[in-house]
């Protein structure tokens, strides 16, 4: 491992721009960056670590810059929590549509206009967990999946698939007629989300932006419609806990309905 000169810095806001262009993306965090090293997928172009984070990642077949965990705070968005270890990566290509028809899916989930990296992380954490294999995000009005989203997810954006569509109720009518059921979380249906579940038939869970929910045009274009019943004084959950339930039900609590 080789020390590395302490004036060899790029900038934060230049990288963020390129970032969301769809250049290269700084990964921070052990988990994040343990996953990606291990990801054979991921082009790595640069790799900061601490002396003790090193000590915790397997790096073999990479050349480490080892430096102060200052220094690499420096390479990154201001208060970004690195504990050490940081990477510059080209970003994970996105499958297409038919792509992630051609392997037959058996669970994912849409997310229709999500706008917040954070709760987009931990989606994807949330996935990986319970066996959902892909997220499918709109081309536009979605973040893309940069530092912020896998630092969230603690390494699941490298196990879980992320498919790009131009339109989210085209994609809907698209997997219905390849034989998957789309059940959309919306607070005002009527139906149980755990008795509206297809047993082991094929199935994409659709979650809306947060505050508004599901559009109508996504909403009309999902085959059921069904909410997680509640208690108390809360009419609602912030999307990310939502998408855990479903996951979670559609994983461990899926039966067909009498």
């Amino acid at each position: 491992m080789n020390k590395s000169p302490r004036n060899r810095r790029s900038s934060p806001r230049r990288q963020q721009n390129a970032e969301a262009e769809g250049g290269p993306v700084w990964l921070w965090g052990l988990h994040a960056v343990e996953a990606a090293l291990a990801n054979p997928d991921r082009s790595i172009q640069r790799l900061l670590v601490s002396e003790n984070a090193a000590q915790k990642l397997t790096i073999e077949g990479h050349s480490p810059e080892v430096m102060n965990p200052g220094d690499i705070a420096r390479h990154l968005p201001t208060g970004a929590v690195h504990q050490g270890a940081a990477l510059l990566a080209d970003p994970l290509e996105p499958e297409s549509l038919d792509d992630l028809l051609s392997n037959r899916p058996q669970r994912i989930a849409v997310l229709d206009q999500l706008a917040d990296p954070h709760n987009l992380g931990a989606i994807f954490r949330s996935a990986a967990a319970f066996g959902i294999g892909a997220l499918v995000l709109q081309t536009r009005h979605s973040p893309p999946v940069t530092g912020v989203v896998a630092k969230s997810a603690v390494g699941a954006v490298e196990r879980v698939r992320e498919v790009r569509v131009v339109n989210i109720a085209r994609t809907l009518d698209a997997l219905g007629d390849a034989g998957v059921i789309t059940i959309g979380l919306a607070g005002e249906a009527e139906a149980d989300l755990a008795r509206a579940l297809p047993g082991d038939k094929p199935l994409a869970i659709v979650l809306g932006t947060e505050g508004r929910g599901l559009r109508p045009a996504v909403a009309n274009a999902c085959q059921v419609l069904a909410k997680i019943p509640m208690g108390g004084e809360m009419e609602s959950l912030n999307v990310s806990n939502a998408a855990a339930i479903a996951f979670y039900l559609a994983a461990h609590g899926a039966f067909s309905p009498d």
